[in-house]
């Protein structure tokens, strides 16, 4: 994290693209740091409604097959198809954070799916600030059920919520524009 506080830090945040990511990526005990920070997520009812999956290059490479060969069967864009499995293909190590809801909770299943969400968040900014990088992916793979049966061996209400990249960054990403700030924010005083 540099001598950057931890404002700062989150302030200027980013992802690095996948086609960015290149070795050294975290080795075993480094990653189970990063999966310890990323799992101390906000979690009503405290139902850990998440589960990673820590993907090795053969099982990234599996995925790539399957997102061409099931998309493929779906009729899905063969161009988008091919820019989607090029993610997997360029990943050197993923962590596939599953949805892992608990169907006998009052807690909503909107709330659990979010958890699971924050921790994908939470395993970018904990990569980063090991001075990793990381980048979060969906795409139709996440909730597909055909992928999800193949590539998990899970069906809903399971699914991804997302795919995290994990590398060294190759350079530096292009800055992309940031919300303003004003056009998204209602003060609200009454």
């Amino acid at each position: 994290m540099d001598s950057q506080t931890p404002f700062e830090f989150l302030s200027h945040r980013h992802s690095v693209p996948v086609r960015m990511l290149a070795d050294p990526v975290p080795d075993d005990a480094v990653l189970r740091q990063l999966l310890t920070a990323a799992a101390r997520v906000p979690d009503h009812g405290k139902l850990v409604p998440f589960r990673f999956h820590v993907l090795r290059k053969p099982a990234i490479d599996r995925l790539a097959r399957l997102t061409l060969e099931i998309g493929a069967s779906q009729g899905r864009d063969p161009d988008k198809l091919v820019k989607q499995a090029a993610a997997f293909g360029d990943a050197r190590l993923t962590v596939a954070v599953l949805t892992h809801p608990r169907q006998d909770s009052p807690i909503p299943l909107i709330e659990q799916e979010q958890t699971a969400a924050l921790a994908c968040l939470s395993l970018v900014n904990a990569a980063q600030a090991a001075g990793f990088a990381g980048h979060w992916l969906t795409g139709w793979m996440a909730r597909d059920a055909d992928f999800l049966r193949a590539g998990f061996g899970i069906a809903a209400p399971e699914a991804v919520a997302g795919f995290v990249h994990l590398g060294t960054p190759r350079g530096h990403p292009p800055e992309r524009p940031r919300p303003d700030l004003d056009a998204i924010t209602t003060w609200v005083l009454e």
